[in-house]
């Protein structure tokens, strides 16, 4: 880890993710074209607060959360210092935009996306800081071109970068959204990074933003592909079975989950993530060779650039 420098203050990252949540919010308006935005303003009693901002009952989503905090406190909960002992204890900050995107047509896709940056601070240490995020999709009925957009996007957004700063996040998004207890991926993957400080502060952020503003050209193109498809009874039971997997991720595997829960943050911004509505059945099996056992060729990592 590295210490912060002092012309780089945590303002001008604070100034990147409000309006990244703002453009991020306009944009989905706009694709959604009925239902706004609804902010709730929000304070943490330990210190900081956020705006969580969610859309509901759309045209397009059913429902969006697009939510900005910045929270701290005195002491780091276990979730944050399990794997790095040495900064137990100390007092911290956490900033971050973090989204989820609960389409209604099953055709379009499930999304997510978060962007963070967080530091320790001790007065007999340097401050430890560093940043993360990433992108990932989780589509019911997947279609190729779209996932190779997906991570067309999610390459070009790490290009600047290092050649092989894409494949690195990309095997660490397989790696994470992977719901052990099921054998299988949350989705067809995109990125996902932590504890990033490699190349200083400025590179950091840069990677970070690079990540954050090419969100929105990864998503919206696939929404407006598939937001008209027709669909029935049987496409929306299977989509409400398969959030069934998001829910159990969330809450089974999620850091950001644990993080938030354990550091006293607002459940309510916090379990946005789920979604409004979802199913569970015993023991399902879809019919084979239907469009919804096809699915389970795409829950495994794939590389789906290598062309």
């Amino acid at each position: 880890m590295s210490e912060t420098d002092s012309s780089q203050p945590i303002d001008r990252v604070r100034a990147f993710l409000q309006d990244l949540q703002d453009r991020i919010c306009r944009r989905l308006e706009a694709a959604d074209g009925r239902s706004r935005f609804v902010e709730d303003a929000w304070q943490r009693a330990e210190g900081g607060g956020g705006r969580s901002r969610v859309l509901k009952q759309g045209a397009v989503f059913e429902q969006a959360g697009v939510n900005f905090s910045e929270v701290s406190g005195m002491r780091l909960p276990p979730s944050a210092s399990a794997h790095r002992p040495a900064i137990a204890g100390r007092a911290w900050t956490a900033l971050g935009v973090s989204l989820v995107v609960h389409p209604e047509n099953p055709y379009v896709p499930t999304t997510h996306m978060n962007v963070r940056y967080f530091e320790a601070r001790a007065d007999d240490a340097e401050t430890v800081w560093w940043f993360g995020g990433g992108f990932d999709l989780t589509p019911y009925y997947p279609f190729d071109d779209d996932v190779v957009h997906w991570h067309s996007i999610a390459r070009d957004a790490c290009a600047p970068f290092g050649a092989d700063v894409y494949a690195r996040y990309k095997r660490w998004c397989d790696d994470y959204f992977f719901i052990r207890h099921r054998g299988e991926t949350r989705g067809v993957g995109g990125l996902f990074y932590d504890d990033l400080d490699e190349g200083g502060f400025e590179r950091s952020f840069a990677l970070t933003q690079a990540v954050g503003n090419g969100f929105i050209d990864a998503y919206l193109p696939i929404v407006e592909r598939r937001k008209t498809a027709a669909w029935g009874d049987r496409e929306r039971e299977f989509q409400l079975y398969r959030r069934g997997r998001y829910v159990e991720f969330n809450l089974v595997y999620d850091r950001g989950t644990l993080f938030g829960l354990q550091s006293g943050g607002r459940a309510e911004s916090i379990l946005m993530s789920l979604p409004p509505r979802v199913r569970f059945e015993y023991a399902y099996a879809p019919e084979p060779g239907s469009a919804e056992a096809r699915l389970a060729d795409y829950l495994k990592p794939r590389e789906w650039l290598a062309r």
